[in-house]
């Protein structure tokens, strides 16, 4: 199992082009299948005839199958996984994790990228996880038990614990940065989130992975955070992060390709400008650089 980890710990490393040692190293040592229930488990692929997930039991209950780039159903009638290790891994790495960091992980699911996230920052950081769905929130507590470094919140996460955050993981879909994450980032703080638009009534968003950065404040003391596009995404929406009215305005800029133009977020007052690609009167998204 060991040497099975390590092979896909390269796998993982080259589909996501990781250069964090301590993440790669991570991806070898967390044992992915104590997070999914006992096997055979269900491989989650893509139905493109847009009718959802189809699902590809394995042939036993070897755990050497799970060691592969594929997410793997949870909840098969929800079609709730555990995703690609791929996809979050890029996202991870976007987070720039250090040993030592508090991290934020919004909708962990079952647990397993955040065990990934806390052998990263070691035991001297610490990572703050939430899920709203109770039946995964228990499983993560379980199945993070012997983690002393994480700890494990059911319920809506939107509420972040009043401590200062290094780096923030928002794995549910949004339609903005809410000013509290903003807020709550240290200097060169990292926040990666998915911001997206429904695909009908099913719960599902598409749209877009955003890395927002908050920089060394402006010699007037203004807050700078630098925005850009990681991936495109399609993730189940956040229960409290979306704003309907701002949903026309977000999938015109996903339609248009405005939102892949991104290039900082503001959080002072102003007036819709030409550069605004998406505004509220809290928070702002903009293909302006941050000055």
């Amino acid at each position: 199992m060991e040497e099975c980890r390590r092979f896909y710990a390269e796998e993982i490393r080259y589909a996501a082009n990781l250069s964090t040692p301590a993440l790669i190293e991570a991806f070898a040592r967390v044992p992915r299948e104590n997070f999914l229930g006992p096997g055979p488990w269900k491989i989650a692929g893509a139905d493109l005839t847009g009718g959802g997930a189809i699902y590809i039991p394995t042939e036993d209950a070897d755990p050497r199958r799970v060691y592969h780039n594929v997410a793997i159903g949870l909840d098969p009638s929800r079609n709730l996984n555990n995703g690609q290790p791929g996809s979050l891994a890029h996202w991870i790495e976007a987070l720039n994790l250090r040993q030592g960091d508090r991290v934020f992980h919004l909708g962990c699911g079952v647990g397993y990228f955040t065990a990934i996230m806390a052998e990263t920052v070691g035991p001297s950081g610490h990572v703050v996880a939430s899920e709203v769905d109770p039946d995964l929130a228990g499983r993560a507590q379980e199945n993070l038990r012997s983690y002393s470094n994480i700890s494990v919140h059911s319920g809506d996460g939107m509420n972040l614990d009043s401590e200062p955050i290094d780096a923030m993981l928002i794995n549910a879909g949004v339609t903005h940065p809410h000013r509290p994450w903003l807020e709550k980032l240290q200097d060169r703080g990292r926040l990666v989130l998915p911001l997206t638009v429904p695909m009908g009534n099913t719960g599902l968003g598409k749209g877009v992975m955003a890395r927002i950065v908050r920089e060394a404040p402006a010699a007037d003391g203004t807050r700078r955070f630098s925005a850009r596009v990681l991936t495109f995404v399609a993730i189940y929406h956040c229960s409290g992060g979306r704003d309907a009215q701002l949903e026309p305005a977000l999938g015109k800029a996903f339609a248009t390709g405005a939102l892949m133009k991104m290039k900082s977020a503001r959080l002072d007052p102003h007036e819709p400008a030409e550069g605004c690609i998406l505004h509220r009167d809290d928070v702002c998204l903009s293909a302006v650089e941050a000055p």
